[in-house]
């Protein structure tokens, strides 16, 4: 049996815990402000964004645990730093662009796709490599 790894499991109890209540601080608490911030449209848009940033978010935190228990070692190291990094600059910016309404955070988002994308890449290169 394979020991879990302790530090890497606390880190996806954080991010999972996280997007729980970022989630539903979005569904309960964010309403008026996204209609004080535009009309219906825009509202309904920010919404959206804040759901998608919420759901890759518990996505990628659900996946880094089963790293955690799954006892990974170095094989992995490389996928559970990028989707961390993907989940801060993915998630992250989205949940800015919705609270803000500023556009520009917008922007970095394809970059956080890309290194949640690259943790995936990387799982399957540590997939193909002996234990370390």
């Amino acid at each position: 049996m394979m020991k879990h790894d302790s530090f890497l499991l606390e880190i996806a109890a954080c991010l999972g815990f996280l997007a729980i209540a970022l989630g539903a601080f979005g569904a309960h608490g964010m309403k008026e402000k996204w209609d004080k911030m535009g009309g219906k449209e825009e509202s309904a848009h920010l919404e959206e964004v804040w759901r998608t940033a919420a759901q890759y978010h518990l996505a990628h935190s659900v996946a880094l645990l089963g790293l955690a228990l799954a006892g990974v070692n170095k094989r992995f190291r490389w996928t559970s730093r990028l989707w961390i990094a993907g989940i801060m600059v993915f998630s992250g910016s989205l949940y800015l662009l919705s609270f803000t309404g500023i556009k520009q955070f917008g922007a970095v988002t394809p970059i956080g796709g890309l290194l949640l994308m690259g943790g995936w890449f990387a799982l399957v290169i540590g997939s193909r490599k002996k234990d370390a």
